[in-house]
């Protein structure tokens, strides 16, 4: 079945094959040849044509057209001697099969008629009674051209088989890398959501220790500095608890598990804390009843991370206003502080790149940038539909 699904044409060691087959059929014909009336048996130069209509068919797989040409040019005279017909037989009808097998079928039929036509002719000039015994036989001929045609079809619809197999094949390895790149992706946003924040806040509480132990070493404000420290303190445990949540959320979706649940607008009052904790001055305003998961845990991390780069670029003590309201089907949210906004030169992040992916990933905008007021300000648009909802 594998020679037969194979394309004559690509297959290996296909001249190591054709030279055996070349001479096993010589073989077979010379048996023919002996085994027959000594009275039709070859002389020297039949035998010479007999075994010379083998030799093309080493060649037949690289050039059908020319085996079979030579294949006839040689058995032609070979009749024409009187000997034994039977003998290059095979040798025909290989070459015959392999034109049907590997040209078009238009070509075949054409081919054959005209290799039908020649041989006929030539034999009427020969031997009438051996013409009329060709074209008696010429069903055999046909019938050769048709199965090399069928075998021909039937290659081809096992090679589009196979295509079609691994052009899917294909398609489910690029839809498994895409979800692996997404995946990381979402990972990686992830993390920078709460290391960057949990970072700047355990940053920030640092510094005020600091400030306090160097302002008066003298004069310490021990509870003042405990503050601080306990405040760090509470900023790991939080860390620690969230980055466990994520590695467990991690690991349940590596046995196929759901994700758990997403952070959504019911843990910003926990967001405007920390950020208070860390100096800055915030006021909230959340007027949105209800918001589906994907939404609600975008908004969460974008205001996340507009906290932090308030916390860590506006300055100290700096005025933060969150807020949240719902107009025309989409939740609209804003962060805005009076500080200075990132320093110009300084090493871009990912904060403001991962908040644009957080709101394209739910169909939303996000604008990120200096108000003319003075300050920095985070905006963004997250459409507040079912169809959003069930794309996540």
């Amino acid at each position: 079945m594998a020679a037969i699904n194979r394309d004559p044409r690509t297959a290996p060691h296909g001249t190591r094959n054709d030279v055996v087959l070349a001479t096993a059929l010589a073989v077979v014909a010379v048996c023919m040849a002996l085994f027959t009336d000594p009275a039709r048996r070859p002389d020297a130069a039949g035998w010479v044509l007999l075994l010379a209509c083998y030799v093309p068919l080493v060649w037949r797989r690289r050039h059908p057209l020319l085996t079979l040409a030579a294949v006839a040019l040689v058995v032609m005279p070979y009749h024409a001697l009187g000997n034994n017909p039977f003998p290059p037989t095979p040798a025909s009808y290989v070459a015959l099969y392999t034109v049907a097998v590997t040209q078009r079928p238009l070509r075949t039929v054409l081919t054959g008629a005209a290799a039908l036509c020649v041989a006929v002719t030539a034999m009427l000039t020969i031997n009438t009674h051996q013409a009329i015994e060709l074209l008696r036989t010429s069903g055999w001929i046909i019938a050769t051209l048709f199965f090399g045609v069928d075998v021909r079809y039937y290659r081809q619809y096992v090679a589009g088989i196979v295509e079609r197999a691994e052009r899917a094949e294909r398609t489910r390895e690029e839809e498994a890398r895409r979800r692996v790149a997404e995946e990381r992706l979402r990972i990686a946003r992830d993390l920078h959501d709460l290391l960057a924040h949990t970072i700047t806040l355990i940053g920030v509480q640092t510094s005020v220790a600091a400030h306090v132990l160097a302002a008066d070493p003298e004069r310490l404000d021990r509870e003042t500095i405990a503050k601080a420290l306990d405040e760090i303190a509470e900023t790991c445990r939080t860390a620690r608890g969230e980055l466990r949540t994520t590695l467990e959320v991690l690991r349940a979706a590596e046995h196929g598990e759901g994700r758990g649940p997403l952070p959504g607008l019911d843990g910003l009052p926990d967001l405007v804390e920390a950020a208070r904790l860390a100096g800055a001055r915030v006021e909230q305003s959340v007027r949105v009843r209800q918001a589906p998961p994907a939404v609600g845990a975008a908004a969460y991390r974008i205001v996340q991370e507009a906290l932090t780069n308030a916390v860590r670029h506006a300055g100290r003590e700096p005025a933060v206003q969150v807020e949240l309201y719902e107009r025309d089907g989409a939740l609209r949210l804003s962060v805005t502080d009076d500080g200075t906004g990132p320093t110009p030169g300084g090493t871009p992040g990912f904060g403001l790149v991962g908040m644009r992916e957080r709101a394209r990933s739910v169909g939303g905008t996000l604008d990120a940038g200096p108000r003319a007021e003075g300050g920095f300000e985070v905006s963004a648009v997250l459409p507040l539909t079912t169809a959003v909802e069930g794309t996540r």
